[in-house]
């Protein structure tokens, strides 16, 4: 692993806005498939292209036992469960507030990290960096919010839904990290095909074959299989195997600010009072958290 250069960098602001446009297209595919339809189905497009993607360049897929298990951890943690429940959190909850849980993520890494991966140990400066990224956190999704709902319960459980979706993709990030060595394609197009295996199965008894939907329905799915999960899951599983994952957490700092950006541009949803707050905090808990990893 090495230190975080430009190419990282660069990859790194460009998932940010890749997962930041996501909420938006789960909201316009709600429009015309269910929930797990829509987890399901962009798994299992993104483990198409990816995997043929990968045999075209001669590389194929995992050939050890022990690859493929981490890659089902990695399909489970990172793409089945996560997708699952933001596509459902989002019929009760707006994309923006989807989008701002994400932030959650780094809290989360850090301590995983610090326990599981050799190299990645907490230092006073990472962690009030991470500790006022927190009260960050707090304040967008605080207690403030929930007595603020006009949803009632179900609004609630679907907070949490979001909420729960990040430590999913906490827990997937460790697990790439933790992977063998090998060719990021073929472990990104192993971890899709086993998030497949995993949820067109529960999307085909739950709720069935999905009709021809309208075009924003359709349009909404396929970027999601293309972009936040074929394409994201390549730079994902390269940052994650040449920075960690610690640094790859990081990109759950930008992806509130595009969701609720886009939420509000594209679909006129509300910006909550408490953002440029709770954004100012969150900048600044990665500014603290990045000189404290320049020091370690």
């Amino acid at each position: 692993m090495t230190r975080p250069g430009p190419l990282q960098w660069t990859l790194l602001l460009t998932l940010g806005m890749i997962w930041g446009a996501s909420f938006l297209g789960v909201e316009k595919a709600l429009t015309g498939f269910a929930p797990i339809t829509i987890a399901a189905l962009r798994i299992a497009l993104a483990a198409v292209i990816l995997t043929f993607a990968s045999f075209a360049m001669g590389i194929g897929l995992p050939r050890d036992r022990r690859t493929w298990l981490f890659a089902f951890g990695m399909g489970l943690f990172s793409n089945a469960i996560p997708f699952t429940l933001l596509s459902w959190g989002q019929q009760h909850v707006t994309s923006g507030y989807a989008g701002i849980t994400m932030a959650v993520v780094p809290l989360l890494v850090l301590p995983l990290s610090h326990f599981l991966i050799p190299g990645m140990r907490l230092t006073p400066i990472k962690t009030l960096g991470f500790g006022i990224g927190f009260i960050g956190v707090v304040v967008l999704i605080g207690p403030a919010q929930i007595l603020q709902s006009g949803g009632g319960d179900i609004e609630n459980i679907a907070r949490i839904a979001c909420i729960t979706a990040s430590m999913c993709y906490a827990i997937g990030a460790v697990i790439t990290r933790l992977a063998p060595k090998g060719e990021a394609m073929a472990f990104s197009a192993a971890a899709l095909i086993a998030g497949s295996i995993v949820a067109l199965p529960i999307a085909l008894s739950v709720e069935g074959l999905p009709s021809w939907p309208a075009a924003p329905a359709l349009l909404g799915q396929l970027y999601l299989g293309i972009f936040p999960t074929a394409l994201a899951t390549i730079m994902l599983v390269f940052i994650v195997k040449t920075a960690g994952p610690p640094f790859l957490s990081l990109v759950n700092y930008q992806v509130p600010i595009w969701a609720v950006i886009i939420g509000m541009v594209v679909l006129k949803e509300d910006l909550p009072g408490s953002f440029l707050w709770a954004l100012g905090l969150i900048l600044a808990g990665l500014a603290v958290s990045q000189l404290g990893r320049s020091k370690a």
